[in-house]
């Protein structure tokens, strides 16, 4: 028997059952053009149920974890997020794409229902919902670092900006023009993609011909090692820098030699001088047979989440949940499963550290350490 969970949404539900499991559905992009993100998150998820379950569960209970394919469609999500929560959800964790997330939240938002997202446009968390909570924090906290780097570290003063045009790349592209505008740099050349892009030959030209001195990359997992790809066959000789995505190991497995130079700031990292992210991609590799990136550190991270919160709280209670996150900060050393010291604003928003990492013979190389914003 599943256990029953308390809203303040609509009808609140009392708790029945002293022995039942707790339900948290996983709604993420198992197939389509966001697996290789969506499949990574997954992975995370489980590692962190099993060993939750092994140590006991939540609160003396088991977690019975549901997965929902969102075929990486945002119509499709929705009605995976609305299955979810008929099937009894506590805590919804995904989706990773944006595009999705901005169209599924609302569905979660409505039923009263907690939503932990992989999702990073910084349109998640300015709508005003209450239930939506990220797992890394949103473009507009993380460009104004990458945009020190390039002012100061790189010197660059023209920029070429290649970019998704999905939610998730124009929740990048605008945090960075504005970026751009206060730092004084210039975007000589403003190019869009495609999701599911396979030829980035005439957006490299694009960029080759612009006048640029260096290229801020912005799109998902597969087009952004399509494009690097693409870039080292026409010589692009300029540094490409990004923002998370493009420094990650699922980007490095599939560009190869072709990721090699590329600077990015990022989040999360496999890499990072952090023994406990350490430990943790050391455990999801020998599990899983390949490495965690930040997806897979996001989806492990939220999943204990769930588990630190609920435990404050002493019960299964949605609204509670929600309410305690806004404002919540979790520390590494009495709460290990967060992985670093984490903070929540009361928009849903993340504070944590981050990092700017290089690509050298196909590793990330930290380069810097960078204070919570």
């Amino acid at each position: 028997m599943i256990k029953l969970f308390t809203t303040t949404a609509a009808l609140a539900l009392a708790v029945t059952a002293a022995s039942a499991d707790v339900r948290l559905a996983d709604v993420a992009e198992l197939s389509g053009a966001g697996a290789a993100a969506g499949a990574v998150w997954h992975d995370g998820v489980k590692m962190a149920v099993e060993e939750i379950n092994a140590a006991g569960g939540i609160l003396g209970e088991k977690i019975d974890l549901q997965s929902y394919d969102s075929q990486t469609d945002p119509q499709n999500s929705r009605a995976m997020v609305q299955k979810a929560i008929d099937g009894g959800a506590y805590v919804l964790l995904g989706t990773v794409y944006s595009s999705s997330t901005v169209v599924n939240m609302l569905v979660a938002q409505q039923n009263g229902v907690p939503q932990l997202t992989g999702s990073e446009s910084p349109t998640i968390t300015a709508k005003g919902n209450p239930y939506i909570f990220r797992t890394a924090f949103g473009a507009q906290k993380g460009l104004p670092k990458l945009g020190a780097y390039l002012k100061n570290d790189l010197g660059a003063k023209n920029i070429a900006v290649v970019w998704a045009n999905t939610e998730f790349g124009k929740g990048g592209h605008d945090a960075f023009v504005k970026v751009a505008e206060d730092l004084g740099l210039t975007i000589v050349a403003d190019i869009p993609t495609e999701q599911a892009q396979v030829d980035f030959a005439a957006d490299v030209a694009k960029a080759k011909s612009s006048g640029a001195d260096a290229v801020f990359s912005y799109m998902t997992e597969e087009e952004s090692a399509r494009f690097l790809i693409e870039a080292d066959k026409q010589g692009l000789n300029l540094p490409i820098v990004g923002d998370t995505v493009i420094a990650s190991q699922k980007v490095i497995d599939l560009a190869g030699a072709a990721a090699n130079g590329v600077a990015s700031h990022v989040g999360l990292t496999a890499e990072a001088p952090v023994p406990a992210i350490q430990d943790m991609a050391a455990k999801f590799k020998e599990k899983f047979g390949y490495g965690a990136d930040h997806n897979a550190i996001k989806g492990y991270m939220a999943v204990y989440t769930v588990k630190y919160v609920t435990e404050k709280i002493g019960a299964f209670d949605r609204q509670k949940f929600a309410d305690t996150m806004h404002g919540l900060c979790l520390d590494a050393a009495t709460y290990p499963g967060v992985l670093m010291d984490v903070c929540w604003d009361d928009t849903g928003e993340l504070s944590r550290e981050s990092f700017l990492v290089e690509i050298r013979d196909g590793k990330q190389v930290i380069s810097k350490t960078l204070p919570a914003n």
